[in-house]
């Protein structure tokens, strides 16, 4: 299968034919607005079309097809992740909570983005901004270049995978019509009967004991977070403790 050229190295608008009337950014934005409030399923190159009212083929001056159409909403969307210019206060751990807290914030605006986030993705320009931004806070930390992007990589992934329990949990609510709380509730006689027959000693104290300190899922987001960074921290000064040096700046 021949490979498609980077979307970016293309330009925007063909060399050929009649100029279009609307642009990717305008395309993208539409292509969004669909996914958010019904689904990548429902969108298709001849929905935007339709969206967008125009002829079926038009979002082909742009790009070759739905796949293409994807790599533009995930950058834009990406966008929203990135540290507003001129905000970078220096402290590493509070530029990656906040990095985190804004990933988690853009995927609840964007479910579908938790659902395909984590795919290889093309190249793109808030994607590279991305990376920039989030190795250049963990420059910091004295880190080689592969624990560095082993590091974002457990960010991104703590944030997409919990992102992905919440928006479950809230397709569970539509689809049964129960809270979280009410479908426990209703697990409870099969529950305690399992407690009772006392086979299972870390389960009964998991039923007795949690939700104490950790309620809900924002709590349980926040201290997961904070573990993480924890752990980050203390893998500091790893390039140095392992003789490389930080090149001169």
């Amino acid at each position: 299968m021949k490979e498609r050229e980077n979307l970016w190295l293309r330009p925007e608008q063909p060399a050929r034919g009649p100029r279009p009337r609307f642009g990717r950014a305008e395309m993208t934005r539409a292509a969004i607005a669909i996914a958010d409030a019904e689904g990548l399923a429902a969108l298709s190159m001849r929905r935007l079309a339709a969206d967008l009212d125009a002829g079926p083929m038009s979002p082909y001056s742009y790009i070759t097809g739905k796949d293409e159409l994807i790599e533009l909403m995930v950058d834009a969307v990406t966008a929203e992740f990135l540290r507003p210019d001129g905000a970078a206060c220096g402290d590493w751990r509070t530029e990656l909570r906040d990095l985190a807290r804004r990933m988690r914030s853009a995927m609840h605006r964007h479910p579908w983005m938790a659902e395909i986030g984590l795919r290889r993705q093309a190249a793109s320009p808030n994607r590279i901004r991305l990376f920039e931004q989030v190795l250049g806070v963990l420059d910091a930390l004295e880190l080689s270049m592969d624990a560095m992007l082993t590091t974002m990589i457990m960010i991104f992934v703590h944030v997409y995978g919990f992102v992905q329990i919440e928006l479950a949990d809230q397709e569970a609510q539509r689809h049964t019509g129960l809270e979280l709380s009410a479908w426990m509730r209703r697990q409870l006689p099969y529950i305690e009967s399992v407690v009772s027959a006392g086979d299972h000693p870390m389960f009964a104290r998991m039923t007795a004991e949690a939700g104490r300190t950790l309620t809900g899922f924002d709590e349980r987001w926040e201290y997961g977070l904070e573990r993480l960074l924890d752990s980050i921290q203390g893998s500091a000064g790893g390039r140095r403790a392992a003789g490389e040096t930080r090149p001169p700046v």
